[in-house]
């Protein structure tokens, strides 16, 4: 595994983003921020081959989407110019071309850097669209074939908007990567994104009786095992669900979760069939099951599930935990991490079996990633 000299989380909330970081033990923590403070940031995530290079997204009532870079491991951020923008510098209430339907750019949700090379970075964006910089931030193009499904006119939006929200790269550098839009569903490409087709098969949705519907599905949130490129899990709107093909065919695998609703999901970096999920009462009940917060974990890919409840409020709480909210990082053994829309940061250092608050009162958290440093 080599030295480990830290383990940082990056954090974005809805007044700003934090950095926080600890040694291998992660057993004390130190906190940098607000950055860009008052404003909300909806994802920020650290190239997993560049340590030092951050991407944030920034979005404010007054300037729109702003994509903020750090080139020194968030000491200090910087605009990247011309952001996602035909007409309008900061893309703000912007409608893309070449569509008779149009799209307004709304916010970046999710950035998903690419594994070899830092300056290659995916956005996924509101309304439902793909983008790529080659060039770390300050060009991009949008990869416009997914919009141009054949079945981008049914699209409809999730309560959160029509937003791409997921994005997944297939490790093997085979040209292939996964996005999920809610509510359309998921979708691939196998031609680093210049065509795509949706794999929905065994998604069963509420309003659509065709079980072989191809679009129209709530997918929160896809996870890939990454020992097993061809193993992904589904937080679904209902369900949690399995693919052991690549998405060509999915199976439920809700099993005895107090609740299959809920929103992020995340898979063990090393222990292959080790999944995680945070279930929520219901799609109106955005909190606990009976108040009490528990991560649920599955050694067997799904199915049989355990509650993790050691330092967990077991009562009275009324939080939710959102769909990017939640990561692992890739120590032996691996710590597992989750935010509250009540602002709390929850860690464990022993794989989920006990855990303990390590900051307080941030604001509602939007996203948290891991990642060694």
């Amino acid at each position: 595994m080599g030295i480990v000299t830290a383990v940082r989380l990056l954090v974005g909330t809805k007044k700003g983003a934090f950095i926080a970081t600890s040694d291998e033990r992660r057993r004390q923590w130190s906190l940098k921020g607000p950055f860009f403070g008052g404003w909300e940031v909806y994802h920020i995530k650290g190239s997993p081959t560049d340590p030092s290079r951050i991407y944030a997204s920034q979005s404010t009532g007054w300037f729109g989407q702003i994509v903020q870079r750090s080139d020194n491991g968030g000491e200090s951020f910087y605009t990247v110019d011309n952001q996602f923008a035909y007409e309008d510098p900061v893309g703000s209430h912007l409608f893309y071309d070449g569509t008779e339907r149009g799209f307004e750019f709304k916010r970046v949700w999710h950035f998903e850097p690419d594994l070899s090379d830092p300056d290659l970075v995916y956005a996924g964006a509101e309304d439902a669209a793909i983008f790529k910089s080659i060039d770390g931030g300050k060009s991009w193009g949008e990869l416009s074939g997914l919009r141009q499904h054949a079945t981008g006119q049914t699209w409809q939006p999730g309560a959160g908007g029509l937003c791409l929200h997921t994005i997944v790269m297939d490790p093997r550098s085979n040209g292939r990567i996964f996005g999920a839009i809610s509510a359309a569903g998921v979708f691939r490409s196998d031609d680093w994104g210049s065509s795509w087709r949706p794999i929905n098969r065994g998604l069963l949705s509420d309003g659509i009786p065709d079980p072989d519907a191809e679009t129209g599905h709530c997918v929160h949130k896809i996870a890939m095992d990454p020992n097993r490129p061809d193993t992904l899990f589904m937080q679904k709107h209902w369900d949690v669900m399995r693919s052991d093909d690549a998405g060509e065919n999915w199976y439920e695998i809700s099993g005895d979760l107090p609740s299959d609703f809920g929103f992020v999901i995340g898979v063990h970096p090393h222990q292959s069939d080790t999944v995680y999920v945070i279930p929520i009462s219901s799609d109106y009940e955005h909190f606990p099951p009976d108040g009490r917060l528990r991560v649920y974990r599955s050694t067997s890919g799904g199915g049989q599930w355990e509650p993790l409840t050691k330092g967990l409020p077991q009562s009275n709480c009324y939080v939710n935990v959102l769909r990017d909210a939640m990561d692992i990082d890739d120590l032996d053994p691996s710590g597992v991490y989750f935010g509250t829309t009540s602002g709390d940061i929850y860690a464990s250092a022993d794989s989920g079996d006990s855990w303990e608050p390590i900051f307080s009162s941030l604001p509602a958290i939007y996203s948290v990633e891991a990642q060694r440093i």
